[in-house]
């Protein structure tokens, strides 16, 4: 929805020609609006629901030569928008189903499902984390270093123990020359996951057997703890099992992991749209079939939104689970303009001083730099020039600052001369010079800190008029 308040820019004294058209303050006119027609879809889910149905995620311990107690491998997204296919996204799995640390005996874990003697087989589940080796001294034995493998393994909460005979590798190879198998998990997996796939082990042909598997069980963790959100982001609602269905859409991955610094990462690096700018919430949740977890998907949002749209609980098969939304932290003071509204509920006024913006004319100029609350001038949320106040911010860090322009008001000739200074910290950072209707523009700015950071817009000049609207810092 258009938002009535943004900011006009010009550098000169008020002195328009015949031709041009009256000053933004003077006009209260209808026809020289310079909003944007937004045409920001809403969330199309189906084409997650459609993705998820046919990828499979599952996995379990590799069948070749990968060692044991390895660290879990990068979080992965299986499938962007619909184009299925590997993608690394983070360095390290830092947060899957937020679970706690500092477990360090059995009775922090419940036993899901209890192995067979004959005929058993491991789980092929999604989240699938490493695997290690434990002492088969004893099945005791072995279950409780397993469980201590987990504990000690970040994002872990299941694992799957069993036996794996005739192996070559288990029994000569690997120096612990054990065949007891410790598999981790970053999701919960129940016994109807036990998949028969004794083909797609290793079969050692010189060896000339294939390896059969006897007591396949399962342990949960009980202890979970909702983690801090991911470093510039806070949490809006979850867990719950509805995902939103809201405007602003930007596109959605699937998940190998529910990573929620994954899905972050990847709403920061998400290509800004045209219309509503970069991502500024994501929605991360399961989709779990017939019991079964099947993926995880991260959905980002060009404009926040919260648990209101939360409305979606599944589509066919797939059931939505462990929703949670996360919006990213702007750490400029009423970027969108929202606190500067008429007295008396009028659809236009403006200043040179509302909303925790100021704006300054020199020369003698008067509402050189203008707050209006004014629908037809605005993009959409609201608009602005100099923030009064910003975030106390980490020194030595970057952020993003992000904004939208538009110099159309006075007609293509007459903006032709438009411009704006973009000052970070009395520094220019960026140097806007065209006429344009509504368009989206980030700079990285390197941060000092301790309250000396501050930023100002300088534009103009009459008749050509600069308009700022929805202006955002993000950490980056």
């Amino acid at each position: 929805m258009l938002s009535p308040r943004l900011l006009v820019l010009a550098t000169a004294a008020l002195c328009v020609s015949a031709q041009a058209p009256p000053p933004p303050a003077l006009n209260y006119a209808d026809q020289q609006s310079t909003s944007n027609t937004l045409g920001i879809p809403s969330s199309n889910l189906t084409d997650v629901f459609d993705t998820a149905k046919v990828i499979n995620q599952t996995g379990g311990a590799p069948a070749d030569d990968t060692p044991p107690g390895l660290p879990p491998a990068s979080t992965m997204a299986t499938a962007i928008d619909g184009e299925i296919g590997l993608s690394n996204i983070s360095d390290s799995n830092l947060d899957v189903l937020h679970v706690g640390a500092g477990r360090r005996d059995s009775s922090d874990y419940e036993l899901v499902f209890a192995g067979t003697a004959d005929n058993d087989a491991p789980i092929q589940g999604t989240a699938y984390l490493t695997y290690t080796l434990v002492s088969n001294s004893s099945y005791k034995q072995g279950t409780a270093e397993c469980l201590d493998f987990c504990t000690q393994t970040d994002g872990c909460v299941f694992v799957n123990l069993y036996y794996e005979f005739n192996n070559r590798l288990l029994d000569f190879v690997f120096p612990q020359h054990s065949n007891l198998k410790c598999v981790l998990f970053g999701d919960v997996h129940t016994e109807n996951e036990k998949v028969n796939y004794w083909d797609q082990q290793l079969v050692d042909q010189s060896y000339g057997t294939t390896s059969t598997f006897r007591n396949s069980s399962g342990f949960a963790s009980l202890t979970k703890t909702e983690r801090p959100p991911p470093e510039g982001y806070e949490l809006v609602f979850g867990p719950i099992s509805n995902a939103n269905n809201a405007p602003s859409y930007m596109g959605f991955a699937l998940l190998d992991k529910y990573d929620v610094s994954a899905c972050a990462k990847l709403c920061n690096t998400r290509r800004p749209d045209s219309v509503g700018g970069a991502c500024k919430y994501f929605n991360i949740w399961r989709a779990v079939a017939q019991g079964k977890p099947k993926t995880y998907t991260c959905a980002m949002y060009s404009a926040p939104t919260d648990k209101s749209t939360a409305v979606n609980t599944g589509q066919g098969p797939l059931n939505v689970t462990l929703s949670r939304g996360y919006k990213r932290i702007s750490h400029i003071y009423d970027g969108d303009f929202e606190e500067y509204s008429c007295p008396n509920n009028d659809s236009f006024c403006f200043s040179d001083d509302a909303g925790g913006w100021v704006g300054d004319s020199s020369n003698g100029g008067q509402y050189d730099a203008t707050i209006f609350h004014y629908s037809p001038y605005a993009h959409q949320g609201t608009g602005t020039l100099t923030p009064l106040l910003l975030d106390l911010l980490e020194p030595g860090k970057e952020y993003v600052l992000q904004f939208f322009h538009s110099s159309t008001y006075s007609g293509e000739e007459l903006e032709a001369p438009a411009f704006m200074d973009v000052i970070w910290t009395g520094a220019s950072v960026g140097n806007i010079t065209r006429y344009s209707p509504w368009a989206y523009s980030e700079f990285t700015v390197n941060t000092l800190g301790g309250g000396g950071d501050w930023l100002q817009f300088k534009g103009g000049a009459a008749p050509a008029y600069v308009f700022i609207d929805d202006v955002d810092l993000f950490l980056k």
